[in-house]
């Protein structure tokens, strides 16, 4: 049946668009597996899903009745934040995904769920249901009891590993300490067992992450491996790195060591200097803090994995997604593997608050206007992919932060801004191509920025065209085309031998097209090359006798 996404007997995808018939044929009836609603009610949705979750997984069809009529409801962005806030209402869920899927010409929505692995799931009001027939029942007494008896797990960073309280490291302890807001002078036991970090005397999983200078002497490869790569090809390293010390500083050395072996874009325009570093470090920060936070300590013989290569930044982190998180839904749903381990995290100001992390990666590298990251659940482990190269060049992204002090940009009018700049002629067509929004939203984004001084308007109504106000210069580097930046470059080595910085500084460009710009003059004979990498510097060719 087309419905078994998460079915071991057939693995056949969902597929788009179904005639009535077909509908009927593979959709014949609600059963263990299948649930129809006309409507996205939190709670009679949250308990199917539930249900779904204690017993074989299933499909939620939302926008039918209970005889299988098609009403519609398709899969639009209100739709979306209905459903996942339902659902995020649920505690420890299966996994699940949303899709869209038309009937006869009419848009339904199917919620899929996945049986949960571990433990089990329940409603908001607490209830645990499970699915018989095609009913949701909810169990009680023995039901109860003998249900949560094969179901029913401890987290492994609440188990002692056989070392004292008395082990912990002092600084650390008076860190953690000032982090929950307790008096530094003596810690109880009681305060740490309630925060989870001690046991009947003993360390916690959790505790010895936080509390002990070195951990991986007992808990096995808990320390970050960090990997340099000198191309984006070759899986052999030319550098090695191992980090060890509590979470917390391991986050904190992560970051710096991804940071310093990236570097900044050095950017001149005009008078003001900026250095942009080529990822965020909120970004960078997140990603790392989050492998730490989420990964599997159970899979003790791996560490988490930082893979530095000149197109990106790889973090690879032990163990898949915690339940109900999948690579569809990470920014709608949120769930820790170390509930108590984060929660330290976030008190020392190293990790976001629950469920901001993602979306703080994803709203800063949109701002920054570099791509977005990639998570890829591999089954053993989680991959986070922080991309380098953006099309927006340096020199542009700079040029953005100097225009922002005229007024307040929102994500959106960077990039159309950068291709007002580069010389083209901004249409409410070509806005919405760029930008991936409504006419009405194009519209707005457009007038906007006309009447904040950024764009002129040329012509009205359809036939209406925008371009960058006169008053706003961007570097040579976006008001020119190739050819007049060589005859730029040429003309400043008229005055004395260039370098590739001094290209960089007179026009905004990067490294890499500043050195494009002075090999075509060099192959067409304009220029002379003298010395070579970093000492070398360019000069005028003698004029032809």
């Amino acid at each position: 049946m087309s419905y078994s996404l998460f079915h071991p007997k057939d693995p056949r995808p969902l597929p788009l668009s179904l005639s009535r018939a077909e509908f009927a044929r593979e959709f014949p009836t609600e059963s263990e597996v299948l649930e129809f609603k006309t409507g996205t009610g939190g709670r009679p949705l949250q308990a199917s899903s539930v249900a779904f979750s204690n017993h074989k997984g299933g499909v939620i069809v939302v926008g039918v009745d209970d005889d299988g009529d098609i009403r519609g409801r398709s899969l639009d962005p209100g739709t979306v934040d209905v459903l996942h806030q339902a659902l995020a209402e649920a505690h420890d869920l299966g996994r699940y995904e949303l899709h869209s899927l038309e009937v006869g010409g009419v848009g339904v929505t199917v919620v899929s769920i996945a049986r949960r692995q571990e433990g089990f799931a329940q409603t908001s009001r607490g209830l645990v249901l499970v699915r018989r027939g095609s009913r949701d029942v909810a169990l009680f007494g023995a039901d109860l009891q003998r249900f949560l008896n094969t179901r029913s797990h401890s987290r492994f960073e609440d188990t002692t590993i056989g070392i004292p309280l008395e082990a912990a490291n002092d600084q650390l302890m008076r860190e953690v300490s000032a982090g929950f807001g307790w008096q530094t002078g003596s810690v109880r036991s009681d305060r740490l067992e309630n925060a989870g970090l001690a046991r009947d005397g003993e360390l916690t999983v959790a505790g010895a992450l936080t509390l002990l200078s070195e951990s991986s002497g007992y808990l096995g490869k808990s320390f970050i491996e960090v990997l340099r790569f000198p191309d984006d090809e070759t899986i052999d390293y030319d550098r090695r790195d191992e980090l060890r010390g509590p979470a917390q500083t391991l986050i904190e050395q992560a970051t710096t060591r991804v940071l310093d072996e990236l570097g900044t874009d050095l950017v001149i325009l005009g008078i003001r200097r900026f250095e942009l570093p080529r990822l965020p470090p909120v970004v960078v920060r997140e990603a790392v803090a989050n492998a730490v936070a989420h990964r599997s300590y159970e899979l003790s013989g791996t560490p988490v994995r930082v893979d530095l290569r000149p197109a990106s930044v790889q973090i690879v982190s032990p163990g898949s997604f915690p339940e109900p998180v999948t690579e569809h839904n990470i920014r709608e749903a949120s769930a820790a593997r170390n509930l108590n381990l984060i929660r330290v995290l976030r008190l020392l100001g190293l990790a976001e608050d629950a469920g901001r992390g993602v979306d703080v990666m994803q709203d800063t590298m949109q701002l920054e206007m570099l791509e977005q990251p990639t998570f890829r659940d591999l089954g053993h482990a989680v991959e986070v992919t922080l991309p380098i190269r953006s099309p927006v060049a340096p020199s542009e992204r700079a040029w953005i932060r100097e225009l922002e002090a005229r007024g307040t940009l929102q994500g959106s009018d960077r990039i159309a801004l950068v291709h007002a700049a580069r010389g083209e002629t901004l249409t409410n067509g070509r806005l919405r191509d760029l930008l991936h929004v409504d006419a009405a939203r194009a519209r707005e984004i457009l007038q906007r920025l006309r009447d904040d001084g950024f764009l002129e308007q040329h012509g009205e109504r359809g036939g209406a065209q925008y371009r960058l106000a006169r008053s706003l210069r961007p570097p040579a580097g976006l008001r020119l085309d190739e050819d007049e930046l060589a005859d730029l470059v040429e003309q400043l080595a008229a005055q004395g031998a260039v370098t590739n910085g001094g290209v960089r500084q007179a026009t905004g460009l990067d490294r890499v097209a500043a050195l494009r710009i002075l090999e075509r003059l060099v192959a067409e004979g304009r220029l002379v090359r003298v010395g070579e990498r970093r000492g070398a510097r360019y000069v005028r060719s003698a004029a032809p006798e």
